[in-house]
C-alpha cells in the first residue's frame, strides 16, 4: 500500500487538528477542489509535530470509498460539529466509529 507525507495544510484549524493525531488513527481523505467529496481511506503511520505550524503526518492509504458529496454530509446529523460556519466548509478532526462506518459505508 502507498505512503505519502500529507502537505500543503494551512487552515489553522486544520493544522491544529495534523498536530494531534496519532499513530492508527483512521481517515477518510476528502478532496477540497471542484468535486468537495469524501474519496478515500488511510491510516496514520507517525506524526512529527516538532513545527508546530507545519506538522508531518505520514499517512498509508487505505481503500476508494464512493465519493460523498460535501452537502451531503453537511446535513447529516452525524457531522454537525464539523461544520464550520461562515465559510461553510468543514474542517474536520477526530472522527467517531459511526461517522467513519457511514462515510465509508462499512
Amino acid at each position: 500500500m502507498g505512503e505519502t507525507v500529507w502537505d500543503g495544510v494551512t487552515n489553522p484549524a486544520a493544522v491544529k487538528n495534523l498536530r494531534e493525531m496519532h499513530p492508527k488513527d483512521r481517515l477518510v481523505i476528502y478532496h477540497t477542489g471542484d468535486e468537495r467529496a469524501a474519496v478515500g481511506t488511510a491510516t496514520v503511520v507517525s506524526v512529527n509535530a516538532k513545527d508546530p505550524k507545519v506538522p508531518l503526518v505520514r499517512i498509508r492509504f487505505g481503500k476508494v470509498v464512493s465519493a460523498e458529496n460535501a452537502d451531503t454530509v453537511k446535513v447529516e446529523p452525524l457531522f454537525r460539529r464539523f461544520a464550520a460556519g461562515a465559510a461553510g466548509k468543514i474542517i474536520g478532526g477526530s472522527l467517531t466509529d459511526e461517522q467513519y462506518r457511514w462515510l465509508t459505508k462499512a
